[in-house]
């Protein structure tokens, strides 16, 4: 796969399954801007990677006016998108009954709103033939407890993939979404050991995934080696799909 002087955003790029991709697509040449909400940890992976190839922008995609700011950075460059990854989410765990409306509110705000907008206002500045991939959850087909409004931002995330891949059909532009199981970044780093053990025994490979395998599967969805992929749902999750 070669991505040699393509130009590919990724949001929430700081850390975790975004920075892995980061990390992937500018090993095969790719031009990477990174977003994510803490200018600290946008620095910090900046120094890690060490490569002029990799730019930052501090954005939180929860609010409007940085959505447009992003825009601003996009269009002011002079270039097209040929790999659009929404990755920037937050996940917090709560039952039903002891969801507030904060929670609520903090959770379709980024997952959704953010994404949405960010999609929108990218859109015209996609190159013809373009990549767009959203990061879903295994959560959104699955009726898992303490996850009732994290899944419903993340059953948001697909259906907005199946209906953008219809509406850019026309402009060769493939849509993709890519849906994690429990994976070891700094965002599941807050939950419980006994908890995690107890998901990787059941899964059917008998661990959780790591950053980098999520990441490759979404190189691959943005690569030509996936050419006639297009409105597609990729579980990547060792297999704990399989049982929905």
């Amino acid at each position: 796969m070669n991505f040699t002087d393509k130009n590919v955003i990724i949001t929430g790029g700081s850390a975790g399954i975004g920075f892995a991709t980061a990390k992937i697509f500018i090993e095969k040449g790719a031009n990477v801007l990174i977003t994510g909400r803490n200018a600290e940890s946008l620095h910090t992976a900046s120094v890690n990677v060490n490569s002029p190839k990799l730019k930052t922008l501090a954005s939180d995609i929860s609010k409007l006016a940085d959505i447009a700011m992003l825009e601003k950075e996009v269009a002011e460059s002079g270039n097209k998108i040929d790999v659009l990854v929404l990755n920037a989410g937050i996940a917090k765990q709560f039952s039903i009954e002891e969801t507030t409306e904060e929670v609520f509110d903090d959770l379709f705000n980024i997952n959704v709103k953010g994404l949405f907008f960010t999609l929108q206002k990218l859109i015209p500045h996609l190159a013809e033939g373009a990549s767009v991939i959203l990061i879903s959850s295994g959560v959104s087909v699955s009726g898992y407890a303490q996850m009732g409004a994290y899944a419903a931002t993340k059953s948001a995330v697909d259906a907005i993939a199946r209906t953008a891949a219809t509406e850019l059909a026309d402009r060769k532009i493939r849509v993709n979404t890519v849906a994690p199981g429990l994976t070891d970044t700094p965002m599941n780093h807050q939950t419980p050991e006994h908890i995690k053990n107890a998901i990787a025994a059941a899964v059917p490979l008998k661990r959780i995934g790591e950053a980098e395998e999520i990441a490759n599967a979404i190189v691959f969805l943005a690569s030509e080696e996936a050419s006639y992929i297009s409105g597609s749902y990729l579980s990547v999750d060792g297999g704990v799909t399989i049982r929905r």
